[in-house]
């Protein structure tokens, strides 16, 4: 008995189009966590900024008997990347502003992001103060979350 029939190779178009919906699927479930993941991480950037200023600033207050709380004065802490009276994080993902408001102990501190960074409205600006008081300016993220 011979077989006329040969013998086919390959994919089917149905085949081909279920791998296409699994891996558009995976991909919908995938990138916003991923993006969320980025967000967190280069967030770290910002907080390391604030810890190293708020260092400074208990440094500048051992030396001066005062604190810096005023941008124009923010140069006086000796911080990497400043420029006049901008301070920038290593690779530019935030700014750091300094003010003084009711009850901070003498110095707000202020993470500001800039770039594809302000994609990250949860947690948006992070701040802490002289007395150690962790903060955050958006409205849908808590304090524990965003500075984790």
């Amino acid at each position: 008995m011979h077989d006329d029939m040969k013998q086919q190779h390959g994919f089917t178009l149905i085949e081909l189009m279920i791998v296409v919906a699994i891996i558009g699927i995976l991909s919908a479930i995938a990138y916003p966590s991923y993006t969320q993941y980025v967000l967190r991480g280069n967030r770290s950037e910002g907080m390391a900024m604030l810890m190293d200023a708020a260092a400074r600033q208990e440094r500048y207050y051992a030396q001066n008997n005062s604190y810096v709380n005023a941008q124009a004065n923010i140069g006086k802490l000796g911080l990497n990347k400043t420029s006049g009276t901008t301070v920038t994080s290593e690779t530019g993902k935030y700014t750091l502003s300094v003010a003084s408001v009711a009850d901070d102990g003498g110095y707000t501190l202020t993470s500001t992001p800039i770039g594809t960074q302000t994609r990250d409205t949860t947690c948006l600006n992070l701040t802490v103060n002289a007395i150690g008081t962790r903060g955050v300016s958006a409205t849908g993220g808590s304090v524990n979350e965003c500075w984790r």
